[in-house]
């Protein structure tokens, strides 16, 4: 296994731009490079965690908090009424292609079930 950071890392660390919508002691947020929809902001723990499958029970406050975080900025992003879908990919064979944990937040456009 590599020790070098991951891209959302350095991002953190202010190391790599990203256009932010949101940033606390333990979650930053911003634009996806690649949006799925007029809205697609990624929601990411400060705290490396590579997936869903390396979480422990004493992150559960703070994977808790992301969900919290990603419903507050999907509100701030306009997508209270219309909704917006939340998705955490884990692992490769279901498109995760930064190994740092970490939320899409999508809407703004109608969105079909189920995905592709």
């Amino acid at each position: 296994m590599s020790d070098e950071r991951d891209i959302f890392c350095k991002i953190i660390d202010g190391e790599m731009p990203s256009d932010k919508v949101y940033e606390d002691d333990d979650v930053y947020a911003f634009n996806d490079i690649n949006p799925a929809a007029p809205t697609h902001i990624l929601v990411i723990p400060k705290e490396h965690i590579a997936s869903l499958w390396e979480a422990e029970e004493n992150q559960a406050e703070l994977l808790g908090k992301l969900m919290l975080r990603a419903r507050d900025i999907a509100k701030e992003a306009g997508l209270e009424e219309d909704g917006f879908r939340l998705v955490l990919n884990t692992g490769a064979g279901v498109g995760q292609s930064v190994f740092h944990i970490h939320l899409h937040v999508i809407g703004g456009r109608d969105l079909s079930w189920p995905p592709g």
